[in-house]
């Protein structure tokens, strides 16, 4: 019993270390400045730290959104959540063999700071990482 009660304490400190809520106030001025800069439209913010990154979660357009910055205001990535028939064919493939699953929870375009696209999909706990073409590239355990 102690060690399942551990493990849940441990797997908790790790889950609040991933992403952390934060008030815009506790956000670096150069990232809101940034945020504000490349979105001057957008005005209702989420704002969280994962790792060392800052993260801002917004909708556009009634889609979810999110770009992350580092500490000094230069965008790293976006995100934007899609339709998991908006991935691309080779992701439901793969799923499927791998996973032997037909579902994905949730499914991403993600776009970095040069303009690369990849997507995201969420299966049975995992992000898998595909590029844009639809091929694997890797597993993340949530």
């Amino acid at each position: 019993m102690k060690k399942i009660i551990l493990a849940l304490a441990i797997a908790g400190f790790f889950t609040q270390v991933q992403a952390q809520k934060l008030m815009t106030k506790n956000v670096p001025l150069a990232v809101t400045n940034a945020f504000s800069k490349a979105y001057p439209e957008i005005k209702d913010v989420e704002w969280s730290k994962d790792g060392i990154n800052f993260e801002a979660e917004y909708d556009q357009d009634k889609v979810d959104r999110s770009v992350t910055f580092n500490a000094a205001g230069d965008i790293l990535e976006s995100e934007v959540k899609i339709k998991a028939s908006e991935l691309p064919a080779g992701v439901m493939e793969y799923v499927k063999k791998t996973y032997d699953e037909d579902e994905v929870r949730e499914a991403a375009r993600i776009t970095d700071a040069k303009g690369m696209v990849t997507y995201e999909a969420e299966v049975k706990g995992n992000d898998l990482i595909f590029d844009s073409k639809g091929n694997f590239i890797k597993a993340i355990k949530k």
